[in-house]
């Protein structure tokens, strides 16, 4: 397939950070996914949760099952715009590495342990697992992705944490765009999770379909199901309006950042860095359709009691294990303690809590389980 110009392609890859020969059957952000998928952060998704905790259902979806959908979204819209499949997908099967155990309330629950020692965000995590905590190869710390592969993968950040990540975060500086299948995978990211948490919640019995009927994105794909398939099962007629929400989405997504692109008269990647604005975005009407809709999840999913009450015990069993590795370090399995070795004369408390923070943020909701009741339980397990 042709590439638009504005693509990225082999040719204006900005490179590694350590230098590579180039790969001979296959294209750099190819390598870029072959080694996300070969990673043990990525295989370590299929454990941690999205909304739900891992062992409530085998059915809803995880890091894993969520990393898929956000790729084969992207390629979709990435084909339609003539821009690089094989980087989008690998952004897409990245950009949820650094994501701790139990979802967002873990995230939450890190940050707020890490407040003294730099914070956690996610975002920052998952560039972190990519350039130094995954270790497979003898020549260099990491997976060495693309600078294009980590651009997107680094969705957002501070000014202050910006300075201190050399090219990747100069556009956060500069207040410059990410190239546009960066820009891609993030819209492409929000689409999968919006509409399959609107599943998942169905499915757990958190929100009703008379609930969803106030929403217009909603509603009016709902209709059209309704008309058409009168006598439809009631969960297929769920599955029928979710995917045409999602096809919905995705048509105007790429119409309109088509017409975005045409006007801006870009000619190639430096320039839609440079556009002033994101060019792969909704229309207005499509956009505040997405946002009342992520608008509803947030306060009656994710703030369900329910979710709550498993996202409490969640936060509280992370700051009890993080306490007690930040107290006692040799509690930590012994890589952890060569690594805390290893910085403790340069940086002290703050190799420790790192240290620390980067074994619980690899954690799958399972082994979390299993590391609380090891260290707090009278009948722990081995």
């Amino acid at each position: 397939m042709d590439l638009a110009p504005y693509a990225a392609t082999d040719s204006t890859c900005r490179g590694r950070r350590f230098e590579e020969p180039a790969p001979a059957h296959r294209s750099e952000y190819q390598r870029d996914r072959d080694r996300i998928i070969h990673s043990a952060a990525f295989r370590r998704l299929e454990y941690k949760t999205q909304v739900f905790v891992n062992h409530e259902g085998d059915l809803f979806r995880t890091r894993l099952t969520h990393s898929v959908e956000v790729a084969q979204i992207g390629r979709s819209v990435a084909r339609a715009l003539s821009l690089n499949e094989d980087l989008v997908e690998a952004i897409s099967l990245a950009h949820d590495l650094g994501h701790t155990p139990f979802g967002h309330a873990g995230q939450d629950a890190l940050n707020e342990c890490m407040k003294d020692y730099g914070g956690f965000e996610h975002n920052l995590q998952s560039l972190r697992v990519i350039d130094f905590l995954e270790e497979r190869y003898a020549d260099f710390p990491g997976l060495n992705l693309t600078f294009e592969a980590r651009e997107g993968i680094l969705k957002h950040c501070s000014v202050r944490v910006a300075k201190s990540l050399g090219d990747v975060g100069q556009r956060f500086i500069d207040k410059t765009q990410p190239g546009l299948e960066a820009q891609l995978t993030n819209i492409a990211d929000e689409i999968a999770y919006n509409n399959h948490d609107v599943d998942d919640g169905l499915r757990y019995g958190l929100i009703e379909v008379e609930q969803l009927r106030d929403l217009r994105l909603f509603s009016m794909q709902h209709d059209i199901v309704l008309k058409a398939y009168p006598d439809l099962a009631p969960r297929r007629v769920i599955h029928e309006t979710i995917r045409r929400m999602i096809n919905y989405l995705v048509v105007d997504l790429i119409e309109n950042s088509q017409r975005l692109i045409n006007e801006s008269g870009i000619s190639n990647i430096d320039d839609a860095r440079q556009s002033g604005k994101p060019l792969i975005a909704y229309s207005e009407l499509v956009r505040e359709q997405s946002l009342e809709l992520k608008r509803f999840l947030r306060n009656q999913l994710y703030n369900h009691f329910r979710v709550r009450r498993m996202s409490q015990k969640s936060v509280r069993m992370l700051k009890a294990l993080f306490q007690a590795f930040l107290q006692d370090p040799k509690l930590l399995p012994p890589q952890y303690q060569q690594k805390i070795d290893e910085q403790a004369e340069s940086d002290g408390n703050q190799a420790i809590a790192r240290t620390v923070a980067d074994y619980l943020a690899g954690m799958t909701d399972r082994y979390a389980l299993l590391e609380f009741q090891r260290l707090f339980s009278a009948e722990s397990p081995t």
